[in-house]
């Protein structure tokens, strides 16, 4: 007996798309049958995201996003409706952090994070939830009523630690979001829910696992081991799936136990 999540038919828009998971979750809904919009301010990259996916028989669309600005949200979301389609699925994964202890931190360090992490992330998801409720309230065109919202959090958020104490503060704010939107749009359908990922090897800080400090870090792991993007796949797709209509308001760790 087999069992497939399918996504055909919907429209997935992916935030900070240009590279690590945002990069790994575009080509996981593109592999599933969904239409994936790749969103960041780095277009070129996006391109050649895009010509990747198409290579392997998925189908992928180009918007510039800068999430701390409004008027980029509205225009990002404007041409996605107009090229692609309604969004059905918004993956909030845009995110920025420092590194430093919590006595040095800047107004500029703090704005830096706040503004990406949750006052972009807020505004994207109450610009996309705004359209899936006028849908599902039957004001607004579109083939699905509802839709999922996955906003990617951190295990940060569920255990501080240490030298990135804002990025913590900022996931953190990510959840309890996640938790309200749940509650308010829920009963239209709307499921949101977060995935707290654990130390992921990426592009961006393959090189740090290399260092001493970082295989320091590894060697504190329960299992000695970095988890890989493709780990979240399952996850990601089930939650952005028709069949993860009774899982609303989740917070679901993906760290390999560092968090127990």
């Amino acid at each position: 007996m087999s069992y497939s999540l399918d996504l055909s038919g919907r429209v997935a828009l992916v935030t900070g798309a240009s590279s690590g998971l945002g990069a790994q979750f575009a080509r996981t809904l593109a592999g599933a049958g969904a239409a994936v919009v790749l969103a960041s301010r780095r277009v070129e990259m996006l391109k050649t995201l895009r010509a990747d996916i198409e290579a392997e028989g998925g189908d992928a669309h180009v918007v510039s996003l800068d999430v701390t600005s409004r008027k980029s949200i509205d225009n990002a979301i404007a041409a996605t409706e107009k090229d692609v389609g309604p969004i059905d699925i918004l993956v909030n994964n845009s995110g920025v952090s420092t590194t430093q202890r919590l006595v040095d931190v800047k107004e500029e360090d703090f704005d830096f994070v706040f503004d990406t992490n949750v006052r972009g992330a807020f505004f994207v998801a109450q610009a996309v939830g705004t359209r899936m409720l006028a849908r599902s309230k039957g004001l607004a065109p579109g083939t699905f009523a509802g839709g999922r919202i996955i906003n990617i959090a951190s295990m940060a958020a569920l255990r501080v630690l240490p030298q990135i104490g804002i990025y913590c503060m900022s996931k953190a704010a990510m959840v309890q979001m996640t938790k309200a939107m749940a509650v308010e749009w829920g009963k239209h359908g709307i499921n949101v829910n977060a995935i707290c990922p654990g130390y992921i090897d990426t592009e961006i800080n393959h090189h740090h696992w290399q260092t001493e400090q970082g295989q320091k870090l590894v060697n504190m792991l329960p299992r000695k081991r970095l988890g890989q993007p493709k780990d979240l796949d399952a996850l990601l797709v089930m939650l952005a799936s028709p069949q993860s209509e009774f899982i609303n308001g989740a917070v679901i760790a993906a760290d390999d136990g560092f968090g127990v």
